[in-house]
């Protein structure tokens, strides 16, 4: 999308096809609605994509713990706000169902939006549901997001020890038949090595960091990385800071988990999962301390710490010296690549 630009760093990105892997609008719609009163949030986020020069927002449907006994309908409600929000700002964003609906928005200069699953709770361990979401304009799952659902335990229950069960195995398959991309951020280890074992088409982890540079649960160690990458498949980073450095999260670090991660798995299977939250935390809950699993979702990077902030890295990852091939890769390219082999 390009928007405008003050100089040739600027130039490049938004010359470049950007994807932003992991965005959780949905519960920042429904808290700004509900806390806020803010009835136009979804609109708000249009100018945030165009300055970051966003093309292509991958929207996950996340469920607290909290709404476990209604997280079917929850999340119906959720995917039918979406496609309301969606429907009235037609001239600036566009739900994508399959590749040609991707190239289609790029042509128009809009957003195409992907919808996808964080964590399976609304799934239980009825498979035949996915081709309900798929019908809903799901494209992409993960099956758990930290602890134990029906379909896979999280990475906060990697003592358990557990690959996935019977049901889970189904989900991969069901999935790979529909045409939906299996995504194995948030899964414990054994979970991405099982999934690793019987999947037969290109994985995703879309927000998810070096464990080599960072060592939290929820990074990806250097043998998870290489497999995701054999597959096919591709990587987003994420940008939250305890999973950048606990001590010291700047822009640089998160070149530095980008360059780590390329030299690692291929330049073709890196892209970008920034998981940006803190705005909301810090606007919907000014007093209330917002951390699960000693992660702070007030917690931003200076200069990345929303979307609007993304040509900042695009000009890092050009004084860190990264070739403007490379640097395309990463910022889109990839994710675009196996969105158009994959849905």
């Amino acid at each position: 999308m390009l928007t405008g630009y003050t100089n040739l760093m600027s130039k490049l990105h938004f010359e470049s096809i950007v994807v932003d892997a992991h965005n959780d609008l949905p519960i920042m719609l429904t808290d700004w609605y509900r806390s806020l009163g803010q009835t136009d949030y979804f609109a708000s986020w249009i100018p945030r994509w165009q300055k970051g020069g966003v093309n292509i927002q991958v929207i996950p449907i996340y469920i607290e713990p909290h709404y476990a006994e209604a997280a079917l309908r929850r999340s119906l409600l959720l995917i039918e706000l979406l496609h309301e929000e969606i429907g009235k700002h037609g001239e600036a964003v566009s739900l994508c169902l399959g590749a040609a609906d991707i190239d289609r928005a790029l042509s128009q200069n809009k957003v195409a939006i992907i919808l996808a699953l964080e964590g399976c709770s609304q799934i239980g361990n009825d498979v035949a549901l996915l081709r309900t979401f798929y019908k809903l304009g799901v494209r992409m799952a993960s099956f758990t997001h930290l602890g134990r659902t029906l379909l896979a335990d999280g990475s906060t229950e990697d003592d358990a020890g557990s690959r996935l069960p019977q049901s889970g195995v189904k989900a991969v398959e069901k999935m790979e038949l529909l045409g939906m991309l299996v995504d194995v951020s948030h899964l414990g280890v054994r979970g991405v090595e099982h999934v690793l074992e019987i999947a037969t088409k290109p994985l995703v982890a879309s927000h998810s960091s070096a464990r080599a540079l960072c060592d939290h649960h929820r990074n990806l160690s250097n043998e998870h990385l290489k497999a995701i990458a054999e597959t096919g498949g591709v990587i987003g980073v994420n940008f939250l800071p305890a999973f950048i450095d606990s001590d010291n999260a700047t822009l640089e670090r998160v070149v530095d988990h980008i360059e780590y991660m390329v030299g690692v798995a291929g330049i073709d299977h890196i892209g970008l999962g920034p998981d940006f939250i803190a705005d909301w935390a810090k606007a919907v809950y000014p007093n209330v301390e917002m951390k699960i699993i000693g992660v702070d979702l007030k917690e931003g990077i200076d200069r990345l710490a929303g979307t609007e902030d993304l040509p900042n890295l695009t000009e890092a990852m050009q004084k860190r010296g990264m070739t403007d091939s490379d640097i395309r890769k990463v910022l889109g390219e990839n994710f675009l690549r196996i969105f158009r082999a994959a849905l």
